[in-house]
């Protein structure tokens, strides 16, 4: 009914989000989606950080390196099955291959006599499952929505993530001292197997977006590489193909690439100034806390009311280059002053922008590939890159320091990686728009 709730609700959303009446309930879905898959993740994350602790923080680099190796046998087995299967059950079997996993974990902590190695296994199975579902979602968003709505709608898809990571860890802390630090692993996968509603509802809604989007096309937008329904074809190390030969994927792996090497000096950065300030562990957890707590503030508000913005108005350029402008500015504050306050203020407002804005438009890049890119190169981008820079970087933590190098040093050394990083983001952000103007058939 003209002017009805119903009516006045879409106006509200297409005002505050940028939806349009066509997009309204794949948004819902995909809002949803992301939630259930954060939600899932950050319900078994104290789980590994305890067993993080457990090993030793001068262990981390080599448990960041088992990551790294892990990922390197994935994505093979990932690739193989991208080449063989269509989207609809290629999707929806990665969710059910790591819900398996989990029902197996949840076994294997009941059944083992010494869990100390299931534990070490699960530390790496985690942080192999935190990129490779996450990594997979955003490519089937990048599949179903346009460059155009992508722009518009990712803030808030990712402000679906958001809210997971905060339900997440508010049903751990809920539930363990009811149910039990085991039992929390079948939370998460209740929660996963939701995660398999959604993406067949957000199937059901494909045409409509579609429709949408060649509404757009007509009206002189890009409406984005048009879908086939068959297996993507090629080899197991087809995305690593494609990557090597594509100079435009090649710099989304370098600016992947300068991403976790700031964060994981920073990381180590944040571990030792927080135990150099603070030595008493209720004090850390509850600092760490109040971070959380901060970023995810600030998080949803700008998914929800800024990003659409930034990137629709301002431009994908814009959007990448602004956290790795702030990281450069945060470094060199560090640098001068590495104190406890500096660090919380650097962490939560860097947190918050790549969470907010720089994530959101890394997506939209893929918007404007073909689809064995999206789902091959872009999982090998995601994954080992992504796993590969932390291990690299965890090892150049522990040269520099080895040497001789402070804290102070360190963050400097960051400072240049962080400049390099955002030319790098600006000159990704002309490169899509150009591929925006002639999308690839």
């Amino acid at each position: 009914m003209a002017g009805g709730p119903s009516q006045r609700l879409l106006g509200l959303l297409n005002r505050w989000v940028g939806v349009r009446e066509g997009e309204v309930w794949a948004l819902v879905w995909a809002f949803l989606y992301f939630f259930s898959l954060l939600a899932a993740y950050y319900v078994v994350r104290p789980l590994r950080d305890e067993m993080g602790i457990e090993g030793g923080v001068e262990n981390l680099p080599w448990m960041f390196t088992a990551t790294f190796l892990a990922m390197l046998a994935a994505v093979p087995l990932y690739g193989a099955a991208s080449a063989r299967f269509p989207r609809r059950r290629l999707v929806p079997g990665v969710y059910l291959f790591f819900l398996a996993n989990l029902l197996a974990f949840y076994a294997a902590f009941r059944m083992a006599a010494d869990p100390a190695w299931v534990a070490r296994v699960f530390f790496v199975w985690v942080s192999v499952f935190n990129l490779f579902v996450v990594s997979v979602f955003w490519t089937f968003m990048a599949d179903l929505f346009t460059n155009e709505q992508g722009r518009r709608l990712f803030g808030a898809v990712a402000a679906g993530g958001s809210a997971g990571a905060v339900a997440g860890p508010a049903l751990a802390t809920g539930l363990v001292q009811v149910l039990g630090t085991h039992e929390l692993i079948l939370v998460s996968a209740a929660l996963l197997a939701f995660t398999l509603v959604c993406i067949a509802r957000l199937l059901t809604q494909a045409p409509r977006l579609r429709a949408e989007g060649e509404a757009e096309e007509e009206a002189g937008e890009d409406a984005g590489p048009e879908e086939t329904e068959g297996g993507l074809g090629g080899g197991a190390w087809a995305g690593v193909r494609l990557l090597a030969r594509s100079p435009y994927l090649l710099g989304v792996a370098g600016y992947i690439l300068l991403y976790t090497a700031t964060s994981t000096f920073l990381y180590f950065l944040q571990a030792h100034i927080v135990e150099d300030h603070l030595a008493d562990a209720d004090a850390r957890t509850a600092l760490f806390a109040a971070m959380d707590l901060a970023v995810n503030i600030l998080t949803v508000g700008t998914q929800l009311f800024v990003t659409g913005r930034i990137l629709s108005r301002l431009g994908v350029g814009v959007g990448l280059a602004l956290l790795p402008g702030l990281v450069a500015a945060g470094f060199a504050v560090l640098a001068f002053a590495p104190l406890l306050g500096v660090l919380v203020v650097f962490q939560v407002l860097r947190r918050a922008a790549n969470y907010a804005v720089a994530r959101p438009a890394r997506e939209v890049l893929f918007t404007v590939v073909g689809r064995e890119a999206r789902y091959k190169a872009k999982n090998v981008i995601d994954t080992v890159v992504y796993r590969g820079g932390d291990a690299v970087t965890g090892w150049a933590f522990a040269g520099l320091t080895g040497l001789g190098l402070g804290l102070a040093g360190v963050a400097a050394v960051a400072v240049p990686l962080a400049l390099a990083w955002l030319g790098l983001g600006l000159a990704l952000g002309r490169r899509q728009e150009a591929r925006a103007a002639n999308p690839i058939r």
